[in-house]
């Protein structure tokens, strides 16, 4: 099996076919290190917030800063979309170039990269003078300045080129390689991105054709519900272009560093697949809505659960991989291998932490999904206590351990501060362990989530100020983990010393291989699988549109600045 895999990925085996152009690395690196750019400025709002629920108000000290919701805004819009759109860009880009064996358009890479940029200063700014204050989710009738929209349309494009790069590369590749499978590296990077440009369409029509000429004045004004709905067609797909670049990370090159082997080269191919297909679910973030029909809710209650399926497989092909190589180094027993496993690697232990911090993560979003458990924990602090599992553990912390070799990878220069980098994910573990808890008890007891809590002028029920005390205290050893990570990144890229040699990037063997013939061939065909997504899209969301297209523009701007 061992063979067929080194057959059919050739390109991939000898590195020496391949060198990533300078314009792509270029740019590439720009990507990563502004994403994270974007992290620290995002973090820092995090820590007030997490402070403001112990019920500390610091908001009123910061530069520039007129409102919590300001804050709010800023640390949802800078680490949801633009640490995320700038580290997927980067990274995918890479691991396409590595995995095809051949360099994407750098004046593609470079326009995206533009585009990320401008697209951050014009949402950046709004925000931060106080004319964006409308949350990361921008539900009207709250109304930003006609900036921000513009802001996160470029940012969302910013994708699209990324995408289109990727396509434009994969179709040369075919040419020259008829009749052979897609390298795995290069198909999960690419089905990430298909993904994603079907599941943001929803959110790039509301702001492109409803928010975006709304907030210049040339519509009457907006219609909230169908807004919500193409935000929330986007807004839950947009956990998997956060977690699947992860994903790509656990799959391909986790295995290897561990010593161990992926189990089947077709089964994480299917698991991609299914986060292709399953794209219509975000009515479950909806079911409280009165002008949301009982249909459309329980056709996505179903789909959830659906989507959870191809996270299972992930859990399994991992857990495999983990265990071979905790038992290649000497583990013995039910779970003496997990003893084994290279945890003084800091890109070792902060991804396997992200896996463990992600279990909780997938519960919960389990939890959030069930329609009567909904009930209870909606707009509640139950919900960001669960995304800060994913998103702000499985997501952020897996982006940590791959820095922590990707950017001696494309610097030429050694990892700084070892020491720190070594307990740094650790430290971001506890802190985010100790986050979730608070957030998720004070929700489950009724805490409302987008609340100044720290300035009520109400009494808070029994069980928010020990639930806040753990968010603030969470929060604050996350903010100090963050700290480190930049400290040891800051170093690296200071430093004169620079290694001689660029090794090649650390991606795994399959014991089960991308097979040359038979069933496992169609898997391959990208365009069945999008082409199954909008019919599913279709039946899903069509009846609603029907209905409510075109839409009713009767609601005035509400502009709390």
């Amino acid at each position: 099996m061992s063979t067929i895999f080194q057959v059919q990925t050739q390109v991939v085996e000898n590195p020496k076919e391949f060198k990533l152009s300078p314009d792509n690395h270029r740019w590439i690196l720009l990507s990563i290190l502004f994403g994270f750019a974007a992290l620290a400025f995002g973090v820092f709002q995090g820590f007030v917030q997490g402070l403001n629920y112990a019920g500390i108000s610091l908001f009123s000290f910061l530069p520039g800063m007129k409102t919590y919701y300001e804050g709010l805004t800023a640390h949802g819009v800078l680490n949801a979309f633009i640490f995320t759109f700038a580290e997927a860009n980067g990274w995918l880009a890479l691991t396409t170039a590595r995995g095809l064996g051949r360099n994407l358009n750098s004046k593609i890479l470079a326009l995206s990269f533009i585009l990320l940029v401008l697209g951050t200063l014009f949402a950046g700014i709004p925000i931060f003078v106080g004319k964006a204050s409308v949350l990361y989710t921008f539900y009207p009738p709250l109304r930003a300045h006609w900036a921000f929209y513009l802001g996160i349309a470029l940012a969302v494009v910013s994708t699209w080129l990324i995408s289109a790069a990727q396509l434009m590369a994969l179709a040369a590749w075919r040419k020259e390689h008829k009749g052979e499978r897609i390298p795995l590296m290069a198909y999960v990077s690419i089905m990430t991105y298909i993904m994603w440009d079907i599941s943001s369409l929803g959110a790039a029509a509301e702001d492109l054709f409803l928010l975006l000429p709304w907030s210049l004045n040339l519509l009457p004004g907006s219609d909230p519900l169908l807004s919500r709905v193409l935000f929330w067609y986007t807004g839950h797909q947009i956990v998997y272009y956060w977690l699947l670049p992860a994903y790509v990370s656990w799959y391909i090159f986790i295995p290897r560093m561990v010593g161990g082997k992926l189990f089947s080269d077709s089964l994480a191919r299917i698991a991609f697949i299914l986060f292709v297909v399953l794209v219509p679910v975000g009515f479950h973030h909806q079911y409280t809505d009165p002008g949301v029909g009982n249909y459309y809710k329980i056709a996505v209650l179903i789909l959830t659960f659906g989507i959870a399926f191809p996270s299972l497989l992930t859990a399994f092909s991992i857990m495999y991989a983990l265990e071979i190589g905790g038992r290649a180094n000497g583990g013995k027993g039910i779970l003496g291998w997990f003893w084994k496993l290279p945890w003084a690697n800091p890109t070792v232990s902060a991804q396997v932490l992200a896996m463990i911090a992600f279990l909780p993560g997938g519960i919960t979003g389990i939890m959030n999904a069930s329609y009567n458990m909904n009930l209870l924990t909606h707009n509640t602090t139950f919900v960001p206590g669960h995304f800060h599992l994913t998103l702000g553990s499985a997501v952020t912390l897996s982006y940590f351990g791959i820095a922590y070799w990707l950017i001696p990878y494309l610097t030429g220069k050694p990892l700084a501060l070892k020491g720190v980098a070594k307990w740094q994910p650790w430290i971001y573990f506890l802190g985010v362990m100790i986050f979730a808890r608070g957030e998720i008890s004070g929700g489950i007891l009724g805490m409302p989530r987008r609340t100044a809590m720290a300035i009520i002028n109400y009494e808070p029920l029994p069980g928010w100020k020990l639930a806040g005390a753990l968010t603030g205290i969470g929060g604050t050893i996350m903010f100090i983990s963050c700290v480190l990570f930049f400290l040891v990144i800051f170093v690296t890229l200071v430093q004169k010393k620079q290694t001689v040699t660029y090794p090649d990037m650390p991606f795994t063997e399959t014991y089960l291989g991308a097979a040359p013939s038979g069933w496992q061939l169609i898997l391959d065909r990208l365009s069945y699988w999008v082409l199954l997504s909008f019919v599913l899209i279709a039946l899903v969301y069509g009846p609603f549109l029907l209905t409510h297209i075109p839409p009713k523009l009767t609601a005035p701007p509400f502009q709390g600045f």
